[in-house]
């Protein structure tokens, strides 16, 4: 018998509310969280603005506050996802298999703070400044790791890095595994903080970031003629997947059901995605391969939509590849990233959050900026203002540096 995986817990951290519900009352009101970048350190940059997490103490998710402050931001953020999403399931762990419970939440960057922290302590202090600490709070895989420490979670463990596309492959492998039966269970997403100076200065020296610093809320403008570049955000999403009976007979509450999962590789360039979205296109395809649908059977796309002059174009073209004239005459499609910024690592994480309460909520939440769309991006991204609509399938888009690309698809779940 099939083995069906259904979402059970969301936890989000983010620019626009640190928690669920105020992140979807932030993201369906169209709210920006980007604004300009409060750090002394890097008040000299070219960009003075990002999506920040503001407001947040790691303290009260992390069993004592020294294991909190010996994690560096990413592994903070990571770590308070996890723990909402867990809350949030109400998964009693004396009640089930440990041994077969997950966790992969992964991180495109990793400890990037912690890093530059460190090294220079070693430049400007000496070896013996650096702290003991520094490798395991630096390492990409270590919120994983945490995040089973703290709840005992023995079953497969594991981070994946793809860049921006690595909250969608942590998740979907996990999904794999639960379908092909070596666990019950998953706590699964991405987290990510690289606003300092490293990430601001690697970004911005490829000319990827929008420079648009006397507005920063309406930098971030996907699909827009006059969009000038991402804008970097930070935070975290995380969610619990569980297989269908397992959630079942724990009397969980069932947010919707994961059908559909896409991988593929541009395999073309480091940073450019495909001219005609052909990876992009072929990871669409596989999701709806392994749910089972047609096109036309999807009502709502969380683009990837990065407000980036190559990323927006060759994604709404694979969106039309895939959909052909359903994409014009009744898809909805939007990009939340207009609001949050990108979360890199995490942006899949936050994004699959949105496209479940778009479900459960039957809620669309809008593109914003969208004062002006590129010729070129002629289909239906909800601009402006969130639209009232019954969604029974959404499918979420998530592409990175290197050639990744992982999309997810969500169904309402009817049992």
């Amino acid at each position: 018998m099939e083995r069906r995986v259904v979402i059970t817990g969301i936890g989000v951290v983010s620019p626009i509310g640190n928690d669920l519900e105020t992140f979807w009352s932030s993201l369906v009101s169209g709210k920006s969280g980007v604004s300009h970048i409060d750090k002394p350190e890097l008040a000299d940059y070219d960009c003075k603005i990002a999506g920040q997490v503001r407001d947040f103490d790691p303290g009260p998710f992390f069993k004592n506050y020294k294991d909190a402050r010996r994690a560096d931001p990413f592994a903070q953020l990571g770590m308070a996802a996890s723990v909402m999403a867990i809350r949030d399931s109400g998964v009693d762990f004396d009640q089930v298999d440990r041994d077969r419970f997950g966790c992969m939440v992964g991180s495109g960057i990793g400890g990037l703070i912690t890093l530059e922290t460190q090294h220079a302590n070693l430049l400007h202090k000496s070896p013996s400044r650096v702290s003991p600490f520094t490798i395991p709070m630096m390492i990409a895989n270590i919120s994983s790791g945490m995040v089973s420490m703290e709840f005992d979670l023995r079953g497969p463990n594991m981070c994946i890095v793809t860049a921006c596309a690595t909250s969608n492959h942590n998740i979907g492998e996990a999904w794999r595994m639960i379908k092909f039966g070596d666990a019950d269970a998953f706590v699964a997403g991405g987290s990510e903080s690289t606003i300092c100076p490293m990430g601001l200065a690697g970004f911005g020296n490829m000319k990827a970031l929008s420079m648009r610093n006397d507005e920063p809320e309406r930098a971030s403008r996907p699909f827009d003629v006059d969009r000038d570049g991402f804008v970097m955000g930070e935070g975290a999403g995380v969610v619990v997947i569980e297989e269908l009976e397992h959630a079942k007979r724990r009397g969980a509450r069932i947010y919707a059901e994961l059908t559909g999962y896409g991988v593929s590789a541009d395999a073309y360039h480091l940073t450019s995605p495909h001219p005609e979205g052909d990876g992009a296109r072929r990871c669409m395809e596989m999701a709806l391969h392994h749910a089972k649908l047609n096109p036309e059977e999807v009502d709502y796309v969380n683009a990837h939509g990065t407000s980036t002059g190559l990323g927006d174009v060759c994604e709404t073209q694979a969106i039309k590849r895939v959909f052909g004239d359903y994409a014009k005459d009744g898809l909805l499609v939007s990009s939340t990233k207009s609001m949050t910024g990108h979360l890199l690592g995490a942006a899949g994480g936050v994004e699959l959050a949105a496209c479940v309460k778009a479900i459960t909520e039957g809620i669309v939440p809008p593109t914003i900026n969208l004062d002006q769309p590129d010729p070129q991006c002629d289909l239906d991204y909800v601009p402006h203002t969130a639209r009232e609509v019954k969604i029974r399938r959404a499918l979420s888009n998530s592409f990175g540096f290197g050639g990744h690309n992982a999309s997810l698809l969500v169904e309402r779940f009817d049992g």
